[in-house]
């Protein structure tokens, strides 16, 4: 039988080891507090500590998708919109991360969200549709600046959706209705034009030679037959019928 100051001895030695023990995968690391100071950054792996002395903050260095919930933003000219966004980042330096900041994914997202407020207030609204990669950018740029302290990265942002109001989402329909029949009318336009201009140049041509514009009757006129039925009446030119008339003339 084992004594009691033996098993009291092993319990002792798996508390120590359990509490001592740490496995760090390989996305993580470990800011390490000894009396509270920063002595080390370790990991992966196997990690010892020295209970109650050390304490470990485990940080996660993979790259985060961070959605930011929807904003109300009054643009440059005066209209309401909602609008959401994700952000991309990652921690590059575990020890800023938990040391320069109180909890980085919450200040990065109250960063994010005032962020996305002050850059979209900033510009008109067609901007905001038309230039997405612009404010993608310069939002992008503006937190990577701001989270650099913290020892974070962000890689990309991108603007997800934009809610207008009805009645703004009324107008830009009527407005893209009315660019689409602009635009129906300069294509028709250019298409007569072209046409006048070749109907011109086979007039000059016509002129030139007046045997093709005879063939041209005969031609309209053997598709008028095909296409009807009915009796057609049809001028011919006199130069048709001249070298005819000019025959009967001699033999008379």
């Amino acid at each position: 039988m084992f004594s009691i100051p033996f098993i009291v001895l092993i319990v002792l030695v798996v508390m120590f080891l359990a509490s001592a023990i740490r496995i760090l995968n390989e996305y993580e690391r470990g800011v390490i507090f000894r009396l509270g100071r920063v002595i080390d950054t370790k990991g992966p792996g196997l990690i010892i500590l020295i209970p109650v002395v050390d304490r470990m903050v485990k940080v996660d260095m993979r790259t985060i998708t961070m959605d930011v919930p929807p904003q109300d933003v009054i643009t440059r000219d005066n209209i309401s919109i909602k609008v959401n966004a994700v952000v991309y980042f990652k921690v590059m330096e575990a020890n800023d991360a938990v040391i320069n900041v109180e909890n980085y994914l919450y200040a990065t997202s109250q960063l994010a969200q005032t962020t996305l407020r002050s850059v979209c207030g900033q510009v008109e609204l067609d901007e905001l549709l038309s230039q997405r990669e612009k404010i993608n950018l310069q939002i992008q740029e503006i937190l990577d600046r701001s989270t650099e302290p913290w020892g974070i990265k962000v890689s990309h942002v991108e603007v997800k959706q934009i809610d207008l109001p009805e009645e703004m989402k009324r107008a830009i329909a009527k407005q893209a209705e009315a660019e689409r029949e602009r635009r129906a009318k300069v294509i028709s336009a250019e298409g007569e034009f072209q046409a006048a201009q070749k109907l011109i140049e086979a007039a000059a041509l016509m002129e030139t030679q007046p045997m093709s514009l005879q063939l041209r009757y005969l031609q309209t006129l053997n598709q008028i037959a095909a296409e009807n039925s009915s009796t057609i009446l049809f001028p011919i030119p006199i130069d048709l019928i001249k070298p005819f008339l000019s025959l009967a003339e001699k033999m008379k």
